[in-house]
């Protein structure tokens, strides 16, 4: 299936958007990059095309089923990626210097072979030449509140365009073969978060604490089972929704929504539940997060964790690294690899995992699902107030994300914890 894009932006505010409006000058280090593109694109079996006409098929070439690489702007994309590499990759989309037919097939390819994509001798260059992650970047308290506003705080009308009815923003665990749309998504939140509260044996009575409330659903649900939740964000905006949906869901009565650091949290609770918030925690804070889990909850409770993850090893590579997610859209963030959650577990709890599951598809599918709803509410977008730039941002984020979970780079995971009694 051949998806679509966002237009090349009109006009680009260079006061909201300096570095994508500005082009480095570096026109040596860009002759290396185009080299690099070509042998990246060789390795990975993409054909680059050049210039403004439609790429088109490519009936006389051996590579005629090969996701393309459209370079709108050649010199631009080339000068970018010698900057500032895969932050410059992206900036270069969000300035439309380059764009595909199908850019989630490009970027899924790309993602596949990402380890082959620089000659190997020059691959320890790599954390010489990439950014590296500044101060600012740490989640102290200010710097936590500081990136979950930069994310969750947007809009809640923004992320309801592209969300499911459930306002859920993490993966769904789809069942069997139904289809996988919009609607069939819905479904799929409530069977992802009634596994997770299954995990947690949360019952009627449970003393339920939930570590990033999200808009709200999974407390709705775990009320509607009986349970007594405290739930914590640090998004004003999440807040202010989260408890105008508890309130017409009518179980006001057994939800406390507050804005609260999860390093803030005191109590002992039945069950813990943290919804791909360890994200967004940092390598640094891990520490304390599963710290914090294994004291907030009590002798032989459980806690139910849902991570994105990654392959250890290219975790331990990629951990310094300042890239276009961080300075875009999720500053402050590392995906963990299973292996350090377990290290954290062994060194800092006396949690014990219980259960597993990996369903890295379904993150897949919907991301899908949020891109193409997203896509086709451009005009709503721009009433909302974000620009074309945005836009295009927005659709490279969910593109580059269902591209790692169909390659296999990124994986999601549901994992059960029992606290030893």
């Amino acid at each position: 299936m051949t998806t679509t894009s966002p237009h090349t932006p009109q006009a680009l505010d260079a006061r909201r958007w300096p570095d994508v409006a500005r082009v480095p000058g570096v026109p040596l280090r860009a002759l290396a990059a185009r080299a690099l593109t070509g042998y990246a694109a060789a390795r990975a079996g993409v054909r680059v095309h050049t210039g403004p006409e439609d790429p088109g098929p490519d009936p006389g070439s051996d590579r005629a089923g090969a996701p393309v690489l459209w370079l709108r702007d050649p010199d631009a994309f080339h000068r970018r990626l010698a900057a500032g590499g895969l932050i410059g990759f992206g900036e270069s989309y969000m300035a439309g210097e380059w764009d595909s037919p199908d850019p989630v097939a490009l970027l899924t390819r790309l993602a596949g072979d990402y380890a082959n994509l620089v000659p190997r001798p020059l691959q320890p260059l790599r954390h010489v030449t990439l950014p590296r992650r500044p101060p600012s970047d740490r989640n102290t308290r200010a710097g936590a509140r500081r990136h979950i506003s930069h994310h969750y705080d947007l809009s809640n009308d923004l992320f309801a365009v592209f969300l499911d009815r459930t306002m859920t923003y993490s993966s769904g665990l789809f069942a069997g073969d139904e289809p996988r749309d919009r609607e069939t998504l819905a479904r799929a939140q409530e069977r992802k978060i009634d596994r997770l509260l299954d995990g947690a044996r949360v019952t009627a009575g449970t003393r339920l604490l939930e570590i990033g409330t999200g808009w709200g659903e999974l407390a709705i649900r775990a009320a509607r089972r009986g349970a007594r939740v405290t739930t914590v964000t640090l998004s004003a905006e999440q807040r202010d929704l989260a408890r105008a949906r508890v309130a017409d869901a009518g179980v006001a009565d057994l939800v406390e929504v507050e804005l609260r650091d999860y390093r803030d949290v005191r109590g002992v609770h039945d069950a813990v539940v943290s919804v791909e918030m360890v994200e967004a925690v940092g390598e640094r804070y891990w520490p304390v997060y599963f710290a914090a889990l294994d004291r907030l909850v009590r002798p032989g409770g459980r806690v139910a964790l849902q991570s994105i993850t990654m392959e250890h090893g290219m975790m331990r590579a990629s951990r310094g690294s300042y890239t276009w997610m961080h300075k875009y859209v999720f500053p402050g963030g590392l995906i963990p690899s299973v292996t350090a959650v377990q290290e954290q577990l062994r060194a800092r709890t006396s949690l014990a995992v219980v259960d597993r599951l990996s369903f890295g598809r379904d993150y897949a599918d919907t991301l899908r699902v949020w891109r193409e709803s997203f896509d086709g509410a451009a005009d709503r977008v721009r009433e909302l107030g974000f620009d074309d730039t945005f836009r295009r941002m927005w659709f490279f984020y969910l593109a580059y994300c269902e591209a790692g979970f169909l390659s296999g780079i990124i994986d999601v995971e549901q994992i059960i914890m029992e606290r030893a009694r």
